[in-house]
């Protein structure tokens, strides 16, 4: 969770010297080198069982390609990283939904009920802020987390078998046919002035929130269930607000934090009413 609350400042400051499409899928290139190493150093299989390739197919789409890009083009459309971190805040409720549909079970009317508050809190928020109306960035911003939450939810499933980090590793990998083309066409057709804040920001979102923040976190909704340990990302909006002041200097009122708040709120209650 402290290592994905850093994601939307970085992926501004990497914005700052690459193409928002260079910084979503240039980051799983540098992460897939890294699983890469990861694999060969532990003497592992470099692709996952044919039998899995279908679960590993929607992590790809899901957070490998899904969450960054979509985040990434809502925060080149206007979307402050703050705004970003109370839309996505509804991330753990999102996860523990899709872990209650992947597993067939049936959870008290509450759990629905809280879920449902939490998108009118979002919904609510979402138009204060667009002047009554939904921005197109709000919708990026929401497809963003439906990936995350869907990659999520896949992921923690294979971690009760497969070690955490070989599942994000594998799931690098298996992406690396389309990431690595993709990277090189648009490094080669896009704009590009790197500068140290930029390679930083590249570096944070490739190196730790595409990789080795996977790999504690699939290892965590193994052992504690995959809606149960969501929990854990209660926090994450209001430290990604707090990175967003720290690092960017963005300045936000009371309606943002209040959002946070409420969104924070609704989704703890899925979480009482799951378990």
């Amino acid at each position: 969770m402290l290592a994905f609350s850093g994601s939307f400042p970085a992926t501004v400051f990497a914005m700052e010297g690459f193409d928002p499409y260079l910084v979503a899928i240039g980051r799983a290139v540098l992460a897939g080198a890294a699983a890469l190493v990861f694999l060969a150093v532990a003497g592992a299989p470099l692709l996952p069982p044919r039998g899995r390739l279908g679960s590993y197919l929607v992590i790809v789409a899901g957070v490998v390609f899904g969450f960054p890009v979509f985040s990434g083009l809502a925060l080149d459309s206007g979307a402050s990283a703050s705004h970003a971190a109370v839309v996505v805040g509804l991330l753990p409720a999102a996860t523990a939904a899709c872990a209650v549909l992947r597993a067939g079970e049936r959870p008290r009317a509450l759990f629905w009920a809280s879920c449902g508050l939490g998108a009118v809190c979002v919904t609510a928020f979402t138009l204060s802020r667009g002047g009554g109306h939904v921005t197109g960035a709000d919708l990026l911003l929401v497809a963003a987390l439906l990936s995350a939450a869907a990659g999520y939810t896949e992921g923690g499933r294979l971690a009760r078998e497969t070690p955490g980090w070989r599942v994000i590793s594998h799931a690098l990998v298996v992406a690396m046919p389309l990431t690595v083309p993709a990277t090189a066409v648009l490094a080669l057709t896009t704009e590009v002035r790197p500068g140290a804040a930029s390679l930083a920001g590249f570096a944070y979102a490739g190196l730790i929130s595409m990789f080795l923040g996977f790999i504690p976190w699939y290892a965590g909704l193994a052992v504690g269930g995959i809606a149960r340990a969501g929990q854990t990302q209660l926090a994450q909006p209001l430290l990604t607000l707090t990175w967003a002041w720290l690092l960017l200097g963005e300045r936000f009122g009371a309606v943002t934090v209040v959002g946070a708040l409420a969104v924070l709120a609704c989704v703890a209650m899925t979480q009482r009413a799951r378990s």
